[in-house]
């Protein structure tokens, strides 16, 4: 079986939206680095024969849980021509690929199982291409990859928001990252034209971001577990002995390795006052959606 590291390594509604979206309403879990750096360690669906990729989460104490938003990152391979392991990969600044993207909110089942389905939503996004190789910055090992003024990479973190519109939820659930390629996935695409191509598909290049932070808001249950659906038996923790094919709970292997999520929660106004000096910005309608100024902010409470 082939290290955890090895193998990071290698989700209706339409929805275009890329890039670091604007997440309304109040953070009541959060692990995502901050600032988010060029690139983060990831499980790519493709490599790893993945259809779904997920984490059980614990929101804050004193917070709703009315679900307004829900913003995972993601790791962007794809290059709009080459590819990223043939050192020529090149992308047109701010060129995208449209793939659907599945969200699955589930309550936490007997011995922390997987459980019954709370809410689903599957958004379609325009993901971004990396960036093209740097030959100047990133030469020898880095060869081929990409520069951010630092550091190079093979991968771009990108993050997508998905809106939950006010799904009620308790205080811990397990969520699952869904979406299809050319071979995974629970309804694989199978060969297109972009497969015939030398940069490939997009999505066969589109992965999962992980983190080794602890969640800056909200409790993450079980650091070492994740919860994973995968056709091949080792990949998993356990090689594969508690079945393969189905989104189950993986434990034992995935320390430093969490999926970089942010859950928002809608905040209401309880008071005008909670509208002034700027307040209206940081509040929601009671569906999760931003105020477009302290007018309509005032206007939406009684006191």
């Amino acid at each position: 079986m082939p290290s955890k590291t090895a193998r990071i390594l290698m989700v209706t509604a339409l929805l275009m939206t890329f890039g670091a979206t604007q997440a309304f309403g109040q953070a009541i879990y959060n692990n995502i680095p901050n600032p988010l750096p060029g690139n983060l360690p990831s499980v790519g669906f493709a490599a790893n024969a993945a259809s779904e990729f997920g984490d059980r989460v614990q929101f804050s104490v004193g917070t709703g849980r009315s679900l307004s938003t829900v913003v995972q990152t993601m790791s962007s391979w794809a290059c709009q021509t080459g590819h990223w392991n043939t050192g020529d990969c090149s992308t047109t600044p701010g060129a995208t690929f449209s793939h659907p993207i599945t969200l699955n909110i589930y309550n936490v089942g007997a011995g922390n199982q997987v459980g019954s389905l709370i809410g689903s939503v599957t958004q379609t996004f325009a993901i971004p291409y990396r960036p093209s190789a740097d030959n100047t910055n990133c030469t020898g090992a880095d060869a081929g990859k990409w520069f951010d003024g630092a550091s190079c990479f093979n991968g771009y973190a990108t993050t997508i928001t998905f809106n939950l519109g006010g799904l009620t939820v308790p205080n811990q659930v397990i969520y699952g990252i869904a979406y299809n390629t050319t071979h995974y996935g629970y309804a694989p695409i199978g060969a297109t034209a972009c497969s015939a191509t030398p940069a490939g598909c997009g999505y066969d290049s589109l992965n999962v971001a992980t983190t080794s932070a602890p969640p800056s808001v909200g409790v993450n249950p079980a650091p070492s577990d994740a919860y994973f659906a995968t056709v091949h038996g080792p990949n998993y923790c356990d090689g594969g002995l508690g079945g393969v094919g189905t989104f189950r709970l993986d434990a034992g292997c995935w320390l430093g390795f969490k999926p970089a999520v942010r859950f928002n929660a809608a905040n209401p106004p309880q008071t005008r006052d909670d509208c002034k000096n700027g307040g209206w910005t940081t509040r929601t309608t009671s569906s999760g959606q931003p105020f477009k100024n302290q007018g309509e902010c005032v206007s939406s409470t009684n006191h």
